[in-house]
């Protein structure tokens, strides 16, 4: 690496590091484990939101592998709440291994206090735990379309002095404020998208001082907002809107793995039938240079070349994902990682750019036998809904809300007034993600919830972090390749 590009460190809340920032990536793929690690080598670890209370319930349930989430509890400033939580999910010698997970309730507009209370505790023990013993840079990613629990993960995060916040998925316009009115002890309000509604027709209210003791609520920091866009107008909107309140843009290209934004021309697609994005779909830089605003670029940086194009570009750091997920810290089930890395580094791992997704957006997934992309596999999954992160709400006829997913069995969909046409092909995501992570849920007569593993398009990394197929590479190596310090 050219020392003409090297980069001052980024300052982050008082806090030097390295330019590479690691990707908030799936459910449980970013753990606190792998976060800390990139932190402690000096780059910024960043956790993903997605689903932790699930998570901490589940880990719970299997005896809490290590005693972390004990250790964290009894960090958390209340007690009586950290307490209730864990007696309620643990199991000592970890469940039966044929026993099905005991998952708290779905979320709706209402959630219920016990909900409300894990949501914010779980939140609190990952950034806890990346946190633990060190002084580097964590932050946290969340998805704006998984909105429901948004405030409570939030004043969770907070507690434990997470140092970033970075948003991708939607437009996460309402982040800064919130964020904002949680540092200074404010009740807070979340505006959500239902279908059929106005546009601040229902909303979602929480105020710590009505779940715990106003006496023992610590001041809390506000973190550094990072939204993830993919277009120059989303960029300028922000700005705009959000004058003084980003600390910079995440620059987010089609190559990166997990949900992608939608192409503008949503109805050209390529042989495989995947998307077909053009140079509209680019980012113009120069604009968001006039906009005063620091970025980062993410999607297919994760080499030393690409990472020098970008600070050439005027990036102040890149982000990388899938070279994390693949390296022996990351969350992702060490079989899992073992197949993926060795079909890549045979030029055998195929990455297509698929609809399954019930948001949408094109999602990324890695054609691995056994998987749902498998399409043996997919056809004998039964269309089960019960964890319910990417529900859409919707507006009854009588005015309540009601909730549905393209993913859940077809029939109810449609007599939930969901289009038959977009069940088709649709994963339920909830369920492969947390079979990523070694969280598959069990169902009846044995069968096993199957995975899906998501992949950045880019995995030419590989060659260089590993000497065959059945080697391995850790965080450390990681970083030290995109920054060229290893061959």
């Amino acid at each position: 690496m050219k020392k003409n590009l090297v980069l001052s460190p980024l300052i982050i809340k008082g806090k030097h590091s390295l330019p590479v920032i690691q990707g908030g990536m799936g459910v449980r793929i970013s753990t606190w484990q792998c976060a800390r690690a990139v932190a402690l080598t000096g780059g910024i670890g960043i956790l993903s939101g997605t689903a932790i209370h699930i998570i901490i319930a589940r880990l719970l349930q299997l005896g809490d592998p290590g005693g972390h989430l004990k250790r964290a509890f009894d960090a958390f400033p209340f007690q009586e709440t950290a307490k209730k939580m864990y007696k309620k999910y643990f199991i000592s010698q970890g469940k039966r291994e044929d026993e099905k997970f005991r998952d708290p309730e779905m979320f709706s507009l209402s959630p219920s206090r016990e909900l409300i209370e894990l949501t914010v505790l779980a939140n609190f023990a990952e950034v806890f735990l990346a946190k633990e013993g060190h002084d580097g840079i964590i932050g946290i990613n969340y998805m704006e379309k998984i909105q429901m629990p948004h405030i409570y993960s939030f004043f969770g995060a907070m507690l434990a002095g997470v140092d970033i916040v970075t948003a991708g998925a939607g437009i996460p316009i309402q982040f800064p404020s919130i964020l904002e009115d949680l540092a200074e002890g404010k009740a807070v309000e979340y505006r959500i998208d239902v279908t059929g509604a106005a546009p601040r027709e229902f909303s979602m209210q929480f105020d710590p001082k009505d779940f715990f003791s106003p006496h023992a609520i610590p001041k809390l920091s506000k973190p550094d907002f990072f939204p993830i866009i993919s277009s120059t107008v989303l960029a300028k909107t922000l700005a705009k809107k959000l004058l003084g309140k980003i600390k910079g843009f995440v620059i987010e290209k089609s190559l990166a793995g997990g949900h992608n934004a939608p192409p503008r021309d949503k109805k050209s697609f390529n042989e495989r039938g995947e998307p077909i994005y053009g140079p509209k779909d680019e980012v113009d830089l120069s604009v968001i240079k006039t906009l005063g605003i620091p970025y980062i670029l993410a999607g297919g940086y994760s080499n030393p070349e690409k990472a020098n194009q970008a600070f050439r570009d005027g990036a102040v750091a890149i982000q990388a994902g899938t070279i994390f997920q693949y390296s022996e810290d990351s969350g992702l089930d060490p079989r899992l990682r073992s197949i993926a890395k060795s079909m890549a580094f045979q030029g055998k791992l195929d990455v297509l750019t698929s609809g399954v997704s019930p948001t949408g957006y094109p999602f990324k997934i890695a054609l691995i036998p056994g998987t749902l992309s498998d399409p043996a596999v997919y056809v004998n999954r039964p269309r089960i809904c019960d964890l319910g992160f990417l529900r859409e709400p919707y507006k009854k006829e009588d005015g309540s809300v009601g909730y549905r997913c393209s993913a859940e069995p077809i029939n109810a969909y449609v007599k939930k007034g969901g289009k038959e046409e977009d069940c088709q092909d649709k994963v339920c995501l909830c369920t492969c993600l947390m079979a990523n992570a070694s969280l598959s849920q069990r169902r009846a007569e044995g069968y096993i919830e199957p995975p899906l593993v998501t992949s950045g398009d880019d995995t030419s990394f590989i060659h260089s972090l590993m000497s065959g197929p059945d080697d391995s590479y850790n965080v450390e190596d990681a970083i030290m390749f995109i920054l060229g310090k290893i061959n």
